[in-house]
């Protein structure tokens, strides 16, 4: 049974109200302002309130502003009685959260009208609200079915590329992990915080594992030589930037664009370029290269040294170190270099924790 609060300092009105609504509700009463905000914030607080204006000690208004200042009771309904019937005064009780006004003397049939129909817009309100809480945990269950969807479809792709030339996946998640570290440690710099905020970040870590999607179109007989290229297989490598930016920007036509697909086609064309300007595929300078084709070149570069692969052995994390940082401003980003210096105890450790076995992902 629904609860409804009686606040008034009549004694008259209060038997008038607990005679006409005790029959369909469970009615209590307060004769003033302190009495009416304890019963209110009560374990068991009613679903309606019927508050006099005028009261002794707290004025209606004050125990209607307190109790819409309190989250516990902010959505309680409270309907106004009073001998006042002035629009002033109706004007400040509904600016005070009131949802109704009654004048004294009252009316029956009004009074339970309105304590009726306020009751049952207030169920509906309530309704609705779980109806939307509802719809919006199962769209957040839907995204993240899509999401996992999404990132499986990520890894299975990446690791059909990798394992071509590399024994495991474990590149992919290490070069993950080196990205976000970096990202997350540039967010505040200047020249990147426009850029590395929190949404970029996660697709930059979701993006990394298809930098190098364009393998697959480099002949194995090239892509497996373990001996020095030459001039001609060099060139039928350095195409595989070319060859995984197409495919995404493909995917993209066929699709719609993303602003993960954009970033992963942008890392996927841009890794292998340099800061000054020797790089391939397209021989861009300083800051034209994008920031994701930036870091992500610091941490392939990292990744590759530390590993062992068919044409040279894996380097230790000292040597790894002192090569990238002798390639300051010249294969890497300045400002990028002096972030990995700050942070290659935290690469060796993702390195480490990474470490390649004998399984792949798919």
């Amino acid at each position: 049974m629904q609860r409804i609060l009686v606040v008034d300092d009549e004694n008259f009105y209060i038997d008038v109200l607990v005679n006409l609504l005790q029959d369909n509700y469970r009615v209590s009463i307060a004769k003033n302002g302190e009495s009416a905000l304890k019963r209110a914030f009560s374990s068991t607080p009613p679903d309606l309130i019927l508050l006099d204006v005028m009261l002794p000690g707290i004025d209606g208004y004050e125990v209607c502003r307190q109790l819409k200042a309190d989250k516990r009771t902010s959505d309680i309904p409270i309907i106004f009685l009073t001998v006042k019937s002035e629009v002033d005064d109706e004007i400040r009780g509904f600016d005070t959260g009131a949802v109704d006004y009654i004048t004294k003397p009252m009316s029956p049939p009004i009074v339970k009208t309105r304590v009726k129909n306020h009751l049952l817009l207030t169920q509906a309100r309530k309704i609705l609200e779980d109806q939307t809480k509802l719809l919006e945990l199962q769209v957040k269950e839907r995204t993240l079915e899509i999401t996992r969807t999404q990132d499986v479809a990520i890894y299975c792709m990446a690791s059909l590329a990798e394992t071509r030339d590399n024994e495991t996946g474990n590149h992919i998640r290490r070069t993950q992990h080196y990205i976000r570290i970096l990202s997350e440690y540039l967010s505040n710099h200047p020249a990147f915080y426009n850029y590395l905020d929190a949404e970029t970040i996660q697709l930059l870590f979701k993006s990394a594992p298809l930098h190098d999607i364009g393998k697959v179109g480099v002949p194995d007989r090239v892509l497996l030589k373990p001996g020095k290229l030459n001039d001609e297989e060099w060139e039928q490598m350095k195409q595989h930037p070319r060859f995984g930016h197409d495919a995404l920007l493909s995917a993209e036509n066929e699709l719609g664009s993303t602003p993960f697909l954009q970033v992963a086609r942008e890392i996927a064309l841009t890794h292998h370029e340099k800061w000054d300007g020797s790089g391939y595929p397209n021989g861009l300078k300083g800051d034209s290269i994008p920031i994701s084709g930036r870091l992500m070149a610091l941490a392939d570069v990292y990744d590759a040294l530390i590993s062992k692969r068919v044409y040279k052995e894996a380097f230790s994390h000292e040597n790894s170190v002192n090569l990238i940082l002798s390639e300051k401003g010249t294969y890497f980003d300045p400002i990028i270099v002096d972030a990995f210096e700050h942070l290659q105890n935290e690469f060796k450790l993702i390195a480490e924790k990474f470490k390649d076995s004998k399984k792949g992902y798919c």
